[in-house]
This record gives C-alpha cells, sequence and structure tokens, in this order.
C-alpha cells in the first residue's frame, strides 16, 4: 500500500473517532454548529496573529534590514533578496502547493462555489510561510488574503473533521474567512460586510450570525495577544467647508483610474508570466522579484523610504499624519502600484488589501495638497484626503463598496470624515465599475479558466446538461454492507463526495456520500446493510435540462452532485452533474454549440 493511501486511511479513521465524539456533545445539531464556529473563531484568531508575527519577524530581519545598510552594497542586495526569496517561494509554491499562490480570496470562491467548501489542510501551513515568506523577502503584498484563505482552510478542516454535512461544510467558509479579516485587520464588522459583499454575494442561506460570531472571537483574541489598538492612528479629522467635497469628487476620479490601472496591469504582467515559455513557471517569481527590486530601490534613492517592499503600513501612517511632500507621495503611489502588479503577476503569494490602501493614501495625499493649495485653507488637511483616498481606492479595485467605508472607520476609529468618504468611495466605484466591468478577484478566476456560475446567467440557459455532464460514473454496489462499502470507497484512487449506490442489475437505488458511511460508522452501524442509510428520494437530472436548473435543484437539495438519468427510466444512470462541470462548461469556448448538434441521443 502507498504512503498516501496510508495517510488517508489514517485521516478517514480519525474522522470516525472525531464523528463519535461530536455526536456525544448533549446538544441539537444546528446547536453542535455554533460550537463549531467558537472553535473556528478561536483557532482563526491564533493562526492570523501567528502569520501576523512571522511576516513582521521575516519583514523586519530580511528586506527591510537589508534595506537600512548604510553602505552602497544594500544596492544589490536589495535587487538579490526579492529574486532569490522569489525563486525560493516559486519553487515551493509550484512543487508542494500551488494552492497556496496569489492572494487567497480567489481560491476561496473557488472553494465556496465549486467545491462545497472543501479546502486542503496543507493550504494552512503552507499559505502562513510562502506569504509571509514571500512578503518578507519584499514582496509588495498584504497580509489579509492570506489570513481569509487560511482561516478558510481552518473551518474546512475542522468542519471536515466533524464529518458535517456537504451544506454546512460550505457554510463554515465563509465563517473562517471573515474570522481571519477580522483578526488581519482588527476590524470585526468590515470582516462581515466583506464576506456578504465579494465572498457570498447574493447567496441565498447566509449563515450571518455564525459569521458574527467567528469574526468578534477571533478580533478579541487578536486584539488580546497584540494590544487593544487600531491599525492606524490619525488626528480627528473633519471637513471644514462645502467646497472641498469638490476635490474629493476628483479624489474618487482620481482613484477610480489607479485602481483600473492597477487592475488592467496585474490581469496583464500575470497573463505574460503564465503564457511566456523561457523561464519555468517556478522561477518567474523570481524574475518579478528582481524587477521589484529595481522599482524598490529606485523609490529608496529617491524619497528615502523602503515601504515599496514589504506591507508598507509604517509608511502609510506617517502619511495619514499629513507629513509628506508632493514628490514623495507621487512616487510612492506609483511605484507601490507598479511593484504590487510586479508581485503578483509574477507569481509571489500575497494579497492586494494591503496595496490598495497604501496606493489610495498617497495619491489622496498628493489630491489634498492640491485642494489646500487651490483654496488657500491652512485648516485642510492632506492626511484627511489620504484617509479618504484609501477607501477609495480600496472602493474601486476590490468592488466592495459598503466594506470600504465600514474598513476605514474600523481601522482609524475616525468617524467624522464620513461625507467625504462616501463621496469618494462611491464615484471611486461607479467609475472604475463602468471602465472595467468585471471585478479583480472574478477576473483572476476568470484568466484561470475558473467561470463562477453566479455571474454566467444567459449562458446557463443556453447550455444543456448533455454538454456538460460526466459520463463515466465511479459506483457503489447496493449489497454492501456499510463497512465494506466504507473500505471499498477507502481503497479507490479517487475519492469523491457522493457514490450512486446501483442494484445488481446496474440500476440506481439512490446516492450515498462518503460522510453517510463516515457518520454511520461512527454510530456503530458497520453491520447494517448498506441501502438502510442512503437516500432513495433523489433529485435527479435530464440531458436537455439546462445548466440554470441544474443550479437551481443542486441549491434546493444541498447536494453537490446530481445524478443524470433517463426520461423513460429514471433508474437508468447516464451521468453526473456537478458544479464543477457546470464551471467547466462555462469556461469552455464551445459551451455555445446548440444542443441539437450533440450525437448523444436520449435512450
Amino acid at each position: 500500500m502507498e504512503p498516501e493511501k496510508k495517510n488517508g486511511v489514517w485521516w478517514f479513521d480519525l474522522q470516525v473517532q472525531a464523528r463519535r465524539l461530536f455526536d456525544r456533545i448533549p446538544l441539537q445539531d444546528h446547536q453542535k454548529i455554533y460550537v463549531l464556529t467558537l472553535l473556528i473563531g478561536v483557532f482563526c484568531g491564533l493562526a492570523a496573529v501567528t502569520f501576523h508575527l512571522l511576516l513582521d519577524f521575516f519583514q523586519k530581519n530580511i528586506i527591510y534590514r537589508a534595506a537600512a545598510v548604510p553602505q552602497w552594497w544594500r544596492i544589490p542586495l536589495l535587487i538579490l533578496i526579492p529574486a532569490v526569496g522569489g525563486l525560493i517561494a516559486g519553487a515551493g509554491l509550484h512543487f508542494y502547493a500551488p494552492e497556496a499562490a496569489g492572494s487567497g480570496i480567489p481560491q476561496v470562491k473557488k472553494s465556496f462555489y465549486l467545491d462545497g467548501g472543501r479546502i486542503k489542510a496543507k493550504v494552512i501551513w503552507s499559505k502562513t510561510f510562502f506569504a509571509a515568506f514571500s512578503i518578507g523577502s519584499g514582496a509588495s503584498l498584504g497580509r489579509e488574503g492570506p489570513s481569509v484563505q487560511i482561516c478558510a482552510a481552518i473551518a474546512s478542516w475542522l468542519g471536515r473533521l466533524f464529518v458535517i454535512s456537504r451544506q454546512r461544510l460550505q457554510s463554515l467558509v465563509p465563517v473562517g474567512a471573515a474570522a481571519g479579516l477580522a483578526a488581519a485587520f482588527n476590524t470585526p464588522i468590515a470582516a462581515v460586510t466583506f464576506t456578504l459583499e465579494e465572498i457570498l454575494g447574493d447567496t441565498a442561506g447566509k449563515p450571518l450570525g455564525a459569521i458574527v460570531i467567528a469574526s468578534v472571537i477571533a478580533a478579541v483574541i487578536e486584539r488580546a495577544i497584540l494590544g487593544e489598538h487600531s491599525l492606524f492612528h490619525v488626528p480627528h479629522y473633519t471637513l471644514n467647508q462645502p467646497r472641498e467635497l469638490i476635490f474629493y469628487a476628483l479624489l474618487g476620479v482620481v482613484a477610480a483610474l489607479a485602481a483600473v490601472a492597477f487592475n488592467q496591469g496585474l490581469l496583464r504582467i500575470r497573463a505574460y508570466f503564465r503564457k511566456q515559455n523561457t523561464i519555468p513557471r517556478w522561477a518567474t517569481p523570481g524574475v518579478g522579484g528582481a524587477i521589484l527590486g529595481v522599482i524598490g530601490l529606485s523609490a529608496l534613492l529617491l524619497t528615502g523610504s523602503s515601504s515599496i517592499f514589504g506591507v508598507g503600513y509604517g509608511q502609510l501612517s506617517l502619511e495619514l499624519q499629513g507629513s509628506l511632500p508632493l514628490k514623495m507621495l507621487l512616487i510612492l503611489g506609483v511605484c507601490k502600484l507598479a511593484g504590487t502588479v510586479m508581485s503578483y503577476g509574477s507569481g509571489f503569494s500575497g494579497g492586494i488589501f494591503g496595496p490598495s490602501l497604501y496606493i489610495g493614501g498617497m495619491l489622496g495625499g498628493a489630491v489634498g495638497l492640491l485642494a489646500q493649495a487651490v483654496l488657500g485653507n491652512p485648516l485642510i488637511k492632506p492626511g484627511a484626503f489620504a484617509l479618504v483616498g484609501m477607501g477609495a481606492a480600496f472602493a474601486g479595485i476590490v468592488r466592495a463598496p459598503v466594506t470600504s467605508i465600514i474598513i476605514i472607520f474600523e481601522m482609524t476609529d475616525n468617524y467624522s470624515i464620513i461625507l467625504p468618504l462616501m463621496v469618494a468611495n462611491i464615484i471611486s466605484y461607479s467609475l472604475a465599475s463602468r471602465l472595467d466591468p468585471v471585478p479583480i478577484y472574478d477576473a483572476l478566476l476568470l484568466q484561470d479558466g475558473i467561470h463562477l456560475p453566479h455571474g454566467n446567467q444567459p449562458m446557463l440557459r443556453q447550455v444543456q446538461v448533455r454538454e456538460a455532464m460526466t459520463k463515466k460514473v465511479t459506483t457503489v454496489s447496493g449489497e454492501f454492507k456499510v463497512a465494506e462499502a466504507f473500505q471499498y470507497v477507502q481503497r479507490l484512487p479517487k475519492h469523491y463526495h457522493s457514490y450512486p449506490v446501483i442494484d445488481g442489475a446496474g440500476l440506481l437505488v439512490g446516492i450515498c456520500t462518503f460522510n453517510d458511511l463516515k457518520r454511520a460508522m461512527a454510530a456503530g452501524q458497520g453491520t447494517r446493510n448498506l441501502a438502510e442509510i442512503i437516500d432513495r428520494k433523489l433529485a435527479h437530472a435530464h440531458l436537455d435540462h439546462t445548466l440554470d436548473t441544474v443550479i437551481v435543484k443542486l441549491g434546493r437539495s444541498g447536494v453537490s452532485q446530481l445524478p443524470v438519468v433517463s426520461r423513460k427510466n429514471t433508474r437508468k444512470l447516464l451521468g453526473i452533474i456537478t458544479m464543477h462541470d457546470v464551471a467547466q462548461s462555462l469556461a469552455n469556448e464551445e459551451a455555445t454549440v446548440p444542443a441539437a448538434t450533440n450525437t448523444l441521443a436520449e435512450p
């Protein structure tokens, strides 16, 4: 038996034991989920703090230590360190943990919509290390996206450990994501709104209560360990005169243009590195790191600031006090945009939240200096414009307008500048959406050939099941005992969430999930007939159903796949249709071929 198979058996046995313990908790099922939510909040708070501290350690002792070297040889150091760091991180991500590349938020969305909430456990430690090392060696990226993915993976792992249903497992992913963002930014309210806006969208059945609980717990743990304070300390800024709103509106326009340049630049650089064949894929972060080194070194020599490397929140905090000159603001803003685009596009691991705030802060400060000069009012503070610029750039880049307002309040404890913030954010969001309609996280998934079904309703109504379904299906015999079926499924070369159960004549009698088998084993029902525990009331699809019908049926039934059966005999199994099949069909240009041309006929 291969080692991977032994590890799998060990994990399945652990799940059975954990489920047995879970069943002994003297609470109703929905109450047990809240107990699990408490665990998610605690573990996510600790994980986010661990990631934060590890990132700060790497950043302080690698790239910022090199930048502080007074001698001339810091010049080659600041080019070599990001390049070597990119090679190390790129090799690790490519060969060991490709799931840990990038921001983490697109991957969480994919897991939620297409994988039923399943995220590999190795994402937890691989994302923690590779993202921290990437940023610590100079990558111009943020810690918030990785925190979201790490904590979503923790929630998924806990849910799978206790063998909860697929529907509940899926609902835990946004719970973990919100907890991660709350602990990363110390912003529990913004974490809730971001999860609702960006990850869940218009999804029905949002687990709002669990999201709030986990976010608050994670934030409390973060504050208990790292201190009770907001992320940025800013003066009490206010709107001095109505004429300032003209410049705040101008800031919204500038932020929107910068957001479009950022998103398009990132996508194009990423596409270039993925399409070229000269440099191995694993080595592209090394090339990007060298280019980043030149950008960051140029900014350092021109401004004296090394904040293009790493997160850069220290420099942003200074600008929120309104203390930087115009030349420095423009250089740092442009270089941070270029450095982040190069870091992410070449394949480093890290998020875009932090850079979007930094870019907006620098551009906002520049517009503030313009307003101060034109209006001739010394009471106008560039720091106030920097504060508003942070939210405006975030709104234009991430396209979460409500979160972009709330997150600024929570990060700064400044609630007196709400009108300028709303004006700039709405203008930035509206203009950026008009110029570049596809949000950045969806665009990144599209670039990977992944089409989330929630935004493709016209196409969903055009494609039939016969064009998208999986025809080769792994089935389980209904003559098995539960223990026999459990052992049989464990020995399969590839595991699925559900298996059609067939009788001796090969006809469909029901569906059995792998979790059904684990729960039955935990309850001591190994000697029962498999037919006694399977679901015989099947939601199913037919060949001529369209994909929008499939999605509705999947959602209503709370299942991850539908058996495709004949209209003449609903026990005759023709295939399986899953959310992955739907997404693959949407990604396929041939999905628009009329169904009449398909050669698969109705039996």
